[in-house]
């Protein structure tokens, strides 16, 4: 179980991180925050449920089993020599700190976890500013372009390739 307002980052950013290294364990939120947006937003950055404050003990309980039953093992691993801190907003590579901005944490994150797939630019616009925010194409290439300049320096860094006309994917 995890907050969305964690003492140190926001839930959301901990649980894209956890994804982006590969780590398939079922995260549930539990939080008071029940906005549609930030319920929406819980799941775009990986959560399996959602559930807002104050709540019944006996669902919290049977929504955990049912995501304990559904969870499978998920092999995968980190991308290259990458690893993302939620609460620093920052990417590590080797021992470097690339600081990101939190739009930033977000779609890197997004694309990690997603890595060798293409995610739709659609997607990654959902993923990194709120729901029903207007934001123009060319502002996710923008941000696009800045993280391919911090990650540009660190050889073992993954590689940010464009899917001409659909998305972006991590290599």
């Amino acid at each position: 179980m995890v907050d969305v307002g964690l003492p140190d980052t926001d839930g959301r950013d901990l649980c894209q991180a956890l994804r982006a290294r590969g780590v398939a364990t079922p995260v549930l939120f539990l939080t008071a925050r029940d906005a549609l947006t930030d319920r929406i937003s819980g799941f775009k950055a990986g959560g399996d449920d959602y559930v807002t404050k104050p709540f019944a003990f006996a669902e919290l309980v049977a929504r955990l089993e049912a995501l304990l039953r559904r969870a499978g093992a998920d092999d995968s691993t980190e991308a290259s020599g990458l690893r993302l801190d939620p609460s620093a907003h920052a990417a590590f590579v080797d021992d470097a700190k690339i600081p990101l901005t939190p739009t930033e944490f977000r779609l890197l994150a997004k694309l990690v976890a997603a890595r060798g797939a293409v995610v739709r630019r659609n997607e990654l616009i959902r993923t990194a500013w709120p729901h029903g925010a207007h934001v123009l194409p060319n502002t996710l290439d923008a941000y696009i372009a800045r993280l391919r300049r911090k990650l540009a320096p660190f050889e073992s860094a993954p590689r940010i390739s464009t899917a001409h006309g659909v998305g972006y994917t991590v290599e």
